[in-house]
């Protein structure tokens, strides 16, 4: 019988996706982790596994059984629409929460990082703060607003454009990708 899926394997799945922006810092990670390239392998296909089998349970059910009883719930309004949103600490990402938006019916819609309550955003004000992993989907979109949302590549993956300023006040138009909502990678839209 396969042990449990820990809060330790999802770190693994949540770096795996990443890995393909920013294989280095999901190297640096995954030693700080104290786990194998092949661990973390098997912690993806696992996740694979449980969530496409025909006897999967809800989403829902699966990050709770994961990860525990969030550390907090609360009710969101998101657009016209009401949500109720979880929030998981991560210990690779103590400055950040899992978060998962519940619709009214129970369902998931979204899974991603969002910065901790009270934790303190990152100052966005260039192109050169904008380095992977500096912040989150929402952050960006705030700093850089209006922000325009663009097609994933994945279903864990967003994408934002957004107009921002280099360190010499020159303003580009940026298209930023983001996995499980933290930044990996940006570049400059050409017109």
């Amino acid at each position: 019988m396969p042990s449990p899926f820990t809060p330790l394997d999802f770190q693994l799945v949540l770096l795996r996706r990443m890995a393909d922006h920013n294989p280095d810092l999901v190297e640096h990670a995954r030693r700080e982790l104290g786990v194998s390239t092949g661990e973390m392998r098997e912690a993806n296909k696992r996740w694979q596994a449980m969530a496409r089998s025909p006897r999967a349970r809800g989403a829902a059910a699966r990050y709770r059984s994961v990860l525990g009883t969030p550390e907090s719930s609360a009710a969101r309004r998101v657009g016209d629409l009401d949500c109720e949103a979880w929030l998981w600490p991560l210990p690779l990402w103590p400055e950040l929460r899992f978060e998962v938006l519940l619709a009214p019916n129970g369902e998931v819609w979204n899974g991603w990082l969002v910065r901790a309550p009270g934790a303190p955003a990152p100052r966005l004000r260039t192109l050169e703060d904008l380095t992977p992993w500096s912040c989150t989907v929402d952050e960006a979109a705030r700093a850089f607003a209006p922000a325009r949302p663009l097609q994933g590549t994945a279903p864990t993956r967003w994408g934002l454009a957004f107009t921002a300023p280099d360190a010499h006040a020159v303003r580009h138009e940026v298209a930023a990708e983001f996995t499980w909502g933290l930044l990996q990678r940006t570049g400059v839209r050409q017109p």
